[in-house]
């Protein structure tokens, strides 16, 4: 068995990847679409499975695996659009707002159908969640900036589906992205002096509308959500 050693807060950790390929191949075919439970005890499955140094690990592998696949499927699809029309656009990751403005709902939204197989309401929750609930070792055992920059990444990708990409707003969709703002507040906090705002962000910041959240198995709405004040209240401090 081949292990990493790693210093973590002045302690050393042993690091298993063969355990960790172990728990991403487990999350990845056991949860999901195709999982009988339903989706918030999917999700709560998939936390407590990414326990420990190892399912931390796991954890940045599904944020940053998701991350890099939703960047590589807009640019095939910014490639065909532009093959197709000889429209150009710029799929700028840092801030993806322009591209689906310019695109004219003409993408469509990469994160239910990426190869890796996780599923953004269940597998991706769960993991944003575990580095949230632990950052202060997340920042340690990783680059801080990037892990950061890949959390922004997909809470801008989810918040542009819900606004271009015709993704419904179900309780499911709303608690993706209350992980995302909540574990973004927790990295920065737990970084030494966090990188500015993306502006995404800063754009949505400046907005105080709400956002009806329907049912998941019903045409009704259970709630609403203000993205503009919860970034506001959890990010400007």
């Amino acid at each position: 068995m081949r292990w990493l050693r790693l210093m973590l807060g002045g302690k050393r950790v042993q690091l298993d990847p063969g355990r960790q390929e172990a728990l991403l191949d487990e999350v990845r075919h056991r949860f999901g679409t195709g999982g009988q439970a339903a989706i918030p005890d999917q999700v709560a499955a998939v936390i407590r499975a990414l326990d420990g140094d190892d399912g931390l690990a796991a954890a940045t592998r599904i944020v940053r695996e998701v991350a890099e696949e939703a960047h590589a499927a807009l640019l095939a699809q910014a490639f065909d659009l532009h093959r197709r029309t000889g429209r150009r656009l710029v799929v700028d990751r840092r801030n993806y707002r322009p591209l689906w403005q310019a695109a004219e709902r003409e993408l469509r939204w990469p994160l239910f159908a990426l190869p890796g197989g996780f599923h953004p309401y269940v597998q991706v929750a769960a993991a944003v969640t575990v580095v949230g609930a632990r950052a202060s070792r997340a920042v340690q055992a990783t680059d801080p900036g990037a892990l950061l920059a890949h959390v922004f990444e997909l809470f801008d990708l989810t918040v542009a589906g819900w606004e271009y990409g015709r993704v419904r707003v179900d309780t499911d969709a709303a608690s993706l992205v209350e992980r995302l703002i909540s574990t973004a507040r927790q990295l920065r906090a737990a970084m030494e002096g966090p990188p500015p705002l993306p502006p995404a962000v800063r754009e949505l910041m400046r907005r105080n509308n709400t956002v009806d959240v329907h049912d998941p198995a019903e045409d009704r709405v259970v709630g609403a959500v203000n993205l503009g004040a919860d970034l506001r209240s959890s990010l400007l401090v």
